[in-house]
């Protein structure tokens, strides 16, 4: 297909890339994607537009951009194509430049993507470079990483034999290109079917005698999220044309590995298939009537009868569940089985166990061996799940609108038999738009054969087509009147969720809706309320509100675009600019000299060094005002305790007005502190990797950047030290010169002080929480985040499976990783692995645990004051060092503990715990001594003394 171009400016240098932009009918969003590539810390580039026909106003932009600058030039199909690949093609026959990029018009380059990714090709002489990319979903705001374990570490790769694990990478947008490695090769985007990307990039992986990998973000894929802008084709999964060219372009690619001699890569992308291509439209299935299912079905059955064996091995157990019933043709079955994939507190509705002993998913028996592998589901230990993680199904089978009432029938399914046994348990379904929900009492009734009321006797699975207990229902009656909304309304969407408490132990599930349904509507209180499915993941039940009257009518007649622009607005008078404006002006009000505002892990809860320090001001009962901030949940406060949402107006007057400031990471940098402000810095801990101004990102900062952080370090009046090796490291990398405290940390009391009654009780409490059977050890595996993999659950590097296995019948794990992570327990695992970050302090599990095993994370220094073994599992330790910010220690020289690698190493140090105190007790006790030589179990009451000593001696009134 032939393109008319404007040619390049004869004066104009040669550039270094060519950055393709492809657009069709998308006027308002290509500016921000042309200005993206313009913008880019390397100049010497060029953009090319490749108009793909376009119907609106994007020609117009198009020539107003090429008009506004010279690097800019511009392409013109003749005939809409329908894709991506013939513009992008059109596009690398015009780059002139020797390196070459992929944009779309509704997408963006960070600021540095093409000179990094640039330096990295120069460097390696690799064919191609590729990058991470970051998702940003516009509707939330809220971003996510793309396969983030690929881009861990920078690295070289020798062909993609040495890493099949690419073949997940098939965008072709977070990629630079040497020009003539497409050239020599021939390769170009197919023209006739969508996902064009996966077979072009599986060319380009395979082909490549080399590719380097960057582990930052290199291509901002920006997800829309107003409905006007329709759905992306990638985003269109819903139409069965692209549910075939997948299907396509996955047989055009095995034909590719076959015909180039690299057929021992199917398995590899078979893999990539299942976890990837067909994981997303088996997510959609409980959302497609039958015929469409069955459609779906058709088209893709046969291509999965011929999959790899082997690669049905790399996906969840759930997921084989789902592509066995949709193989079998048992497609209501397969929708069910979707709602799980992924959610591994969602149930089966049904199970049934064979006379070994031997669970499937279903209500009969296998009937060959096929399915009964497929279908076996034994390693997920129903029998063995705690309550308050074990998986559950509520679903609502009936809606009935009565005025503004929704009369709702739930049925419960309970495979694990968790509402089983003596204890009663207590449900609740929960509405909540304010911080106060409606809460709505659930009984449940007998429901079939096999069900026992919570609290009776139940029955037991194990005889030939034995089932487990069947489904619980209840009822419920929403007045959609007393849902509390706010004093001006709500315009949103929320989701209903089931609450069930069973000795003092509490969870919270969703509740399915079915789908597909008709949506109800009702008019309550000035607003139009409607009832239905959610129409991805599990399919929650939903409720959506929308204003009527008159505010209704203005929200209904504003343009999307005013709409965004009174966003924009709003944020700018409400958001943190104008609250330290506001600060700045409340500074000048009195101040309360009762008034002291605590602040733990940046409002996560009562937690680290300030708790303890509260706690010690209670005891004494002297004259304070104690607020806390809070940025998310509140229930690890004590009842009583004032709270102020950290970053509300509330809280700016708080913090201005307070005579004292204590808090264990940092109040926020604009808000300077007032003379008569006492502030209080606890820190969390003693540093192994390098902080504040050892750090690259700040050493190598601007000027302006070390200023603000000198600026927030010079406000603390006071910091706790535990330890000179504290001073040398923290103290001096901060550049702190103000006054110490040298008392060891409050948070560590307890800690040394472990074996009194109290911290017993609180030992004991945790362990219950938890609900670790008799007789089982506690392993504590808490490790620290990886810097630039955060959220990634990159940190997670122990193989909980492999250790699972190994001495999950005498010990049960605690995973509890930072904050900053993200961490699921995979569902066949929960017998033996428990979550740990529904505790806020870290010490309940510290307290509760036998033991430690943790890599470079802080958490090492404050666990030696209990004198419990620490084991450390640092397989990554020459990269981590090497890599990562940088460390202070080596850590072989100051190790309390065995480093290990292996699982096998783990597991051998845990049944030999006696063995491993012995030979490791030299090494422990310098290191006690060298990091906790100031812990005495009264850091508490010696920083009161010490810091509140106008309140101690009474001077303030």
């Amino acid at each position: 297909m032939s393109a008319r171009t404007l040619p390049a400016p004869a004066s104009s240098p040669v550039p270094e890339v060519s950055v393709v932009v492809i657009v069709h009918n998308d006027a308002g969003r290509l500016p921000r994607a042309v200005r993206s590539v313009l913008g880019q810390s390397l100049r010497r580039l060029e953009a090319i537009v490749v108009d793909d026909c376009s119907t609106d106003g994007t020609p117009r932009v198009a020539r107003e951009l090429t008009a506004g600058d010279p690097r800019v030039r511009l392409l013109r199909l003749p005939v809409n194509s329908g894709g991506c690949g013939a513009p992008r093609n059109a596009g690398i026959a015009a780059a002139r430049a020797p390196y070459v990029m992929f944009l779309d018009s509704d997408d963006e380059l960070p600021y540095h993507s093409c000179k990094s990714l640039l330096l990295a090709a120069e460097e390696t002489g690799a064919d191609l470079v590729t990058g991470e990319v970051t998702r940003l979903f516009e509707e939330s705001g809220t971003t996510a990483l793309w396969y983030p374990e690929l881009f861990g570490d920078a690295r070289l790769v020798a062909g993609l034999r040495a890493a099949p694990e690419y073949l997940l990478d098939h965008l072709s947008t977070n990629k630079l290109y040497r020009a003539a490695f497409l050239t020599r090769h021939g390769l170009r985007f197919p023209e006739d079917l969508h996902y064009e990307d996966q077979l072009f990039t599986a060319q380009a992986l395979t082909l490549a005698r080399s590719f380097a990998v960057v582990p930052w973000p290199v291509y901002t894929w920006r997800l829309a999220g107003d409905p006007a802008m329709g759905p992306s084709i990638s985003s269109s999964r819903h139409e069965l044309r692209n549910v075939a060219d997948r299907i396509a372009v996955a047989r055009r690619v095995d034909a590719f590995l076959e015909e180039s001699g690299h057929a021992g890569l199917r398995p590899a992308k078979d893999a990539k298939f299942l976890r990837h291509d067909l994981r997303l439209h088996l997510g959609d299935l409980p959302f497609h009537d039958r015929r469409w299912t069955e459609e779906f079905a058709a088209l893709v059955a046969p291509y999965l009868a011929g999959i790899a064996p082997g690669a049905w091995e790399t996906v969840p157990r759930e997921q084989r569940v789902c592509q066995y019933l949709l193989l079998a043709g048992r497609l209501e079955e397969a929708a069910e089985c979707a709602r799980t994939l992924d959610r591994p507190r969602v149930a089966p509705r049904h199970t049934v166990c064979d006379t070994a002993g031997r669970r499937y998913w279903g209500r009969e028996l296998p009937e060959d061996e096929r399915a009964a592998r497929e279908l076996d589901i034994t390693e997920w230990r129903l029998d063995a799940q705690p309550f308050t993680t074990g998986p559950l199904r509520h679903e609502v089978t009936r809606v009935e609108p009565v005025g503004s009432r929704l009369r709702l029938t739930l049925r419960t399914y309970d495979p694990a038999r968790l509402l089983a046994g003596p204890v009663p348990v207590t449900a609740e379904l929960r509405v909540t738009v304010t911080a106060e929900p409606l809460v709505v009492p659930l009984h449940y009734e007998p429901d079939g054969e096999g069900y026992e009321e919570p609290g009776g006797k139940g029955h037991e699975p194990g005889g030939e087509g034995a089932e487990a207990p069947e489904a619980r229902t209840a009822r419920a009656e929403i007045d959609l009147r007393r849902v509390p909304l706010g004093p001006t309304g709500f315009r949103g969407r929320r989701h209903p969720h089931v609450v069930l408490t069973r000795q003092g132990l509490t969870r919270t599930d969703p509740l399915l809706a079915p789908a597909p349904a008709p949506s109800l509507r009702a008019r309550i209180g000035g607003h139009l309320v409607r009832a239905g499915c959610e129409g991805h993941g599990a399919g929650r039940f939903e409720l959506t509100w929308e204003r009527t009257g008159a505010l209704g009518r203005a929200e209904a007649l504003a343009r999307p675009a005013l709409r965004r622009g009174a966003g924009r607005l709003i944020r700018r008078a409400t958001g943190p600019r104008a609250k330290a404006l506001a600060y700045h002006e409340l500074r000048k009000l009195p101040i309360d000299d009762k008034l002291v505002v605590f602040e733990a892990l940046e409002g996560r809860g009562y937690a680290d060094s300030p708790r303890y320090i509260h706690e010690e001001l209670v005891r004494r009962g002297l004259p304070i005002r104690a607020v806390w901030s809070y940025s998310g949940d509140r229930s690890s406060f004590p009842e009583g305790v004032e709270l102020v949402r950290r970053g509300s107006w509330e809280y700016a007057h708080t913090v201005a007005r307070a005579r004292y400031w204590v808090d264990s990471h940092g109040f926020p940098a604009s808000f300077a502190k007032r003379a008569g402000t006492r502030y209080l810095q606890t820190w969390h801990g003693q540093a192994f990797k390098h902080m504040g101004f050892d750090i690259p990102e700040l050493r190598l900062a601007s000027p302006e950047r070390r200023r603000q952080h000198r600026a927030t370090v010079t406000r603390w009046d006071a910091l706790i030290s535990p330890s000179e090796e504290f001073e040398r490291t923290f103290v001096r990398a901060n550049d702190y010169t103000g006054r110490l405290l040298r008392t060891g940390l409050p948070r560590n009391d307890v800690l040394v002080r472990w074996n009194e009654p109290e911290q017993r009780d609180r030992a004991a409490l945790a362990r219950e929480r938890l609900q670790i059977p008799d007789g089982r050890k506690v392993l504590l595996y808490a490790p620290t985040f990886r810097d630039g993999e955060r959220g990634s659950g990159a940190s997670i590097r122990v193989d909980l499976a492999g250790l699972v296995d190994a001495v999950g019948e005498e010990w049960t794990i605690v995973v509890r990783p930072h904050y900053y992570e993200r961490f699921t327990v995979p569902r066949e695992l929960g017998h033996a692995v428990r979550d740990g970050r529904e505790f806020t302090d870290l010490n309940d599990l510290q307290l509760a645990s036998d033991a430690l095993l943790t890599d470079y994370s802080s958490v090492m220094f404050d666990y030696a004051n209990l004198g419990r073994p620490i084991l450390l599992y640092t397989d990554d330790y020459e990269d981590y060092r090497a890599l990562s910010r940088g460390v202070y220690y080596d850590l072989p020289d100051i190790a309390p503990g065995p480093m290990l690698a292996t699982t096998r190493d783990l597991a051998a140090a845990l049944g030999d715990l006696t063995g491993v105190r012995e030979r490791w007790a030299g090494a422990y006790a310098s290191f006690q001594e060298r990091f906790n030589p100031l812990e005495t179990g009264w850091s508490s009451k010696a920083v009161v003394d010490l810091f509140f000593d106008l309140l101690l001696e009474g001077s303030v009134r």
